[in-house]
């Protein structure tokens, strides 16, 4: 124990070092955080939710905006679709800056980032008349941008704003993709058959930069940033107290953890293992769940109804599954997602002797409900392992494997099933992908280093 004393007081130094000298937050801002009848923070989790909407379904619109443009241009579907593809992994290239730029200049300044470049992505598509050109502006630019705002930023600070409800705040923000799904894409699918794709792109980046830039201007990193505390506690003794209630490895929890510190540990690496098993599975059947309905004798119709009804569906499993991990603990609910991707699976297997409606709604309710709970769960379970200042740094570089496996998933099962004719063995690795996940989030163990507040006594 006494090995550590010195690292800690060291921590502690720097702490009141940058408490000390860190800029003041502004004076108007303080005084409407505290003038507001609830927390401010709920005010920063709606905020999200709206960003998370539109910056996610700016990035997925592309699916509507593909079949017009290639009808168009007559370019071929793989290389008009690669475009989705390169964006994605420019975005898990670019991760560890973004969580650097976190670290240093906060959430604000990121998100403003991701905006500009999302809008310009949206608004330079318009004038696109080569295949590069679309690479960059709905890839790259639209890639990147909506990477500066969505699931992987939005983890990176939204877990400073609560301690006994941060899974189910973050939930709540996280919802808002189910949302913008619902709202936005038929708004968009609507402007593209009256007024063609293109005007559609004007609408949603001039949508972008009017409703997303101003209302991201009051994001802070913390509350303490705004004289607040988290969870809107009234006195710092009570924030300590709660704070200090839920370390289980005082050890752990007293290490000042940086990069190199953290990528030397088991639970880093474990880390990495369950995001990666959890991208590689949810895009995987994200992709190619559509077009394997299909093939197995649905209609187009109900396959892409399926596809919105599993967005739909996940909006109050992510809710009540994230307040559910703060009860119970991160491992037992980051299982339950997993043994949602499980069911689906198996269910999708099962499809293959014919189409079923009882499995077509069991695949959909296990996905959407179930496996979308990993989205509430990814900031607290790196937060509640390697929190401190430093954490934005870390958890981006975490979030690379879970990009590698959302990158990986989809191409993996198009190649086995090119390979075999079938997608049994592409459905079968997934599955197994979802039983690792699983067991690796144990190993990572984030109950060990903390406990949720449902199981601290405070």
């Amino acid at each position: 124990m006494d090995r550590f004393l010195p690292l800690r007081d060291a921590t502690m130094r720097q702490a009141k070092q940058k408490k000390g000298t860190s800029m003041q937050p502004p004076s108007l801002l303080m005084s409407i955080a505290g003038r507001l009848p609830f927390f401010f923070g709920w005010a920063i989790i709606a905020i999200a939710f709206l960003t998370v909407a539109v910056s996610v379904t700016t990035r997925t619109a592309f699916s509507l905006m593909f079949p017009p443009i290639v009808d168009e241009f007559g370019w071929d579907r793989g290389l008009a679709a690669g475009a989705f593809s390169f964006g994605f992994l420019v975005s898990a290239a670019i991760s560890p800056v973004v969580g650097r730029l976190m670290d240093m200049r906060g959430p604000r300044f990121v998100i403003q980032i991701g905006v500009v470049l999302t809008t310009a992505g949206l608004l330079g598509a318009t004038m696109i008349d080569a295949p590069w050109q679309l690479y960059a502006t709905l890839g790259v630019l639209v890639g990147a941008g909506a990477n500066c705002m969505s699931f992987s930023v939005q983890s990176q600070y939204l877990p400073n704003w609560f301690v006994r409800h941060r899974a189910l705040a973050i939930a709540v923000a996280f919802s808002g993709v189910g949302v913008g799904a619902i709202l936005i894409l038929p708004w968009l699918q609507t402007i593209i058959l009256t007024e063609g794709w293109r005007a559609a792109c004007w609408a949603l980046g001039l949508m972008t930069l009017l409703v997303l830039l101003p209302i991201n201007l009051i994001v802070t990193k913390r509350p303490q940033d705004v004289g607040l505390l988290p969870d809107g506690a009234r006195e710092t003794s009570v924030a300590a107290a709660r704070q200090a209630a839920s370390i289980v490895d005082a050890r752990w929890a007293a290490i000042e953890w940086t990069v190199g510190r953290a990528v030397r540990t088991h639970r880093f690496w474990w880390l990495c293992i369950g995001f990666f098993c959890g991208g590689y599975a949810w895009y995987a059947v994200q992709v190619h769940q559509t077009k394997y309905l299909v093939e197995i004798g649905f209609s187009p119709m109900q396959a892409a109804w399926s596809l919105g009804l599993v967005a739909m569906v996940g909006i109050p499993g992510q809710i009540v599954l994230g307040a559910l991990s703060d009860r119970i603990g991160r491992e037992i609910v980051w299982t339950i997602g997993s043994a949602g991707f499980v069911i689906c699976y198996a269910a999708l297997l099962a499809l293959a002797a014919g189409p079923s409606q009882p499995l077509l709604y069991l695949m959909v309710l296990s996905q959407g409900v179930l496996g979308y709970s990993f989205t509430s769960l990814m900031g607290p379970v790196v937060a509640e392992i390697f929190e401190g200042p430093h954490f934005a740094s870390i958890f981006s570089l975490i979030m690379v494997t879970l990009l590698a496996g959302g990158a990986m998933g989809p191409w993996v099962t198009g190649v086995l099933h090119d390979i075999e004719g079938s997608y049994d063995t592409a459905f079968a690795v997934a599955l197994g992908a979802s039983l690792l996940g699983a067991i690796s989030i144990w190993f990572a163990a984030p109950g060990k280093v903390r406990m949720v507040a449902g199981r601290a006594k405070t």
